[in-house]
């Protein structure tokens, strides 16, 4: 039997466990009301209330709440350990579906956005992103022995393989413009959502991060499902980067190039790496020097 734990990097996430429901309710109240952003130093005004909003989608491992109902995941890890840094002792979750996350930040619901959430050039035009905080392949979760002997998104095409993929996530783009026709794409809600259309074949392949798929099936392990070798997908003949990082209001550029300062020294110290190898993030996840925010919001 499955376990009930069913939860990933980002995407129109609910809270998976009565802890995380208690703890959605319990922040409900504070995004009701709207952070102050008319005017003055968000960093500031974080210092003097020791804490700051950080908006999450419940997607483990990027950023979820645990069955205590706390918030945990990489990206509120880093996000910690910078703001200690920074002054700010505390963080506070902000539950929200990931396509409303960008919208949410927009309206002061929260500061941060910690989430996972790959750099586009879509969202750059909404929003401002920190320096990448990591990078990954696609992969594919398929079943046990790969029947449709899918690996690439072209071979999705190729194969006629039907694909799942979650709703305002990047794979759904990947697979168009790979030409996967659209009646062979159905897009589901959550990652536990994702796993039941594998498990019982109403798909044959579901699109997501190599990080989210291993650790989705590392807390499923009776689901006779496997995950594929990660891949980097290719886009106009080019290949696609995938890199993940904090997001910013337009504006709030003290607070971003703050973040920015200690983030790197975290990546460069080796501090990082302890933070998230218990989310299944290693060494090789560090984004290398050439790959920057400028370059992926210019796509």
């Amino acid at each position: 039997m499955m376990s009930q734990d069913w939860t990933r990097r980002g995407l129109l996430r609910r809270a998976a466990a009565t802890g995380a429901l208690v703890l959605a309710g319990s922040l409900a109240l504070s995004a009701c009301s709207s952070a102050d952003t008319s005017s003055g130093d968000t960093l500031a005004k974080a210092k003097e209330a020791g804490t700051i909003k950080v908006g999450f989608a419940n997607e483990a491992p990027y950023g979820f709440t645990d069955a205590n109902g706390e918030l945990t995941g990489e990206a509120p890890a880093v996000a910690r350990a910078v703001f200690e840094k920074l002054g700010v002792p505390k963080i506070e979750g902000v539950l929200s579906g990931f396509d409303g996350l960008i919208q949410g930040l927009g309206a002061g619901q929260f500061d941060v956005i910690a989430a996972g959430m790959f750099i586009t050039p879509e969202r750059c035009a909404n929003a401002a992103f920190s320096v990448p905080d990591y990078t990954t392949k696609s992969a594919f979760l398929v079943p046990e022995g790969n029947p449709k002997g899918v690996g690439t998104f072209e071979e999705v095409k190729s194969s006629k393989a039907s694909i799942a993929v979650l709703s305002g996530a990047v794979e759904k783009g990947y697979a168009t413009d790979a030409g996967v026709p659209e009646d062979q794409i159905k897009t589901f809600d959550t990652q536990d959502n994702l796993l039941r259309a594998v498990n019982d074949g109403r798909v044959d392949a579901a699109a997501l991060t190599d990080i989210s798929l291993n650790d989705l099936v590392s807390k499923n392990p009776d689901a006779k499902v496997e995950v594929t070798p990660g891949f980097t997908p290719v886009s106009g003949g080019e290949p696609v980067v995938s890199a993940g990082a904090f997001v910013f209001r337009k504006g709030d550029d003290a607070l971003r190039e703050a973040f920015n300062a200690e983030l790197k020294k975290l990546h460069e110290n080796g501090e990082w790496v302890e933070l998230v190898e218990p989310f299944g993030f290693a060494e090789q996840n560090i984004p290398g020097p050439e790959i920057t925010t400028e370059s992926l919001c210019q796509g």
